[in-house]
């Protein structure tokens, strides 16, 4: 998992941050970036893409990146703006975003997925990346549970919709809700499920 870290030491890149996001499939809720700039040769039992890890092991390693990480960096982009600029971008600008929230400016990126952000800093993107590189990884957690957190703050205000339990994605539950009390205003409303 620390492959791509050190080749780009190797190359001369020190402050190296992993860029991820979650909520592209959603129908519901925001988008939500991290940044994370980790120290050099830096080992997290137990790392993986967050979607592959358990709810409570998301939750531990959370709690230990934000402890060990030099930096992180958090974004969400709300549904209205997602409707506004479509998945895609929202989520590439929210990376953005993140990265610019970090207190050190890195200098080389490493972000998920096969698109690269509008930021003028060096960097890749690879596909599958939060399963290839701890930096994006521990992103890929902190931008999960960020989202999480927040979409069970809104099963509270929309209790009708159960987002503590599927937080926002198309599951059988999520979408009868749907079709019996109508979109919520956080609902991605152009969202091609919701206007069937």
């Amino acid at each position: 998992m620390n492959a791509y870290e050190r080749s780009c030491r190797e190359k001369g890149y020190n402050n190296i941050a992993g860029i991820d996001e979650a909520g592209r499939g959603a129908l519901a809720g925001p988008v939500v970036a991290a940044a994370v700039i980790l120290p050099a040769d830096c080992h997290i039992a137990g790392i993986d893409d967050s979607k592959k890890l358990t709810s409570n092991h998301r939750s531990k390693l959370y709690e230990e990146i934000s402890d060990i990480a030099i930096s992180v960096g958090i974004s969400t982009i709300d549904n209205s703006q997602i409707e506004q600029l479509n998945i895609l971008q929202a989520s590439l600008r929210a990376m953005a975003f993140a990265v610019e929230e970090l207190t050190i400016r890195p200098d080389y990126l490493l972000v998920d997925g096969n698109r690269y952000p509008d930021i003028n800093i060096a960097g890749q993107a690879i596909i599958k990346g939060d399963s290839l590189s701890v930096s994006i990884a521990a992103a890929s957690i902190m931008a999960k549970v960020t989202r999480d957190r927040l979409m069970i703050a809104f099963d509270r205000t929309y209790p009708n919709y159960g987002f503590k339990d599927h937080k926002g994605y198309p599951t059988k539950q999520h979408r009868q809700a749907i079709a019996e009390h109508g979109p919520s205003d956080i609902h991605r409303k152009t969202f091609r499920l919701l206007s069937e």
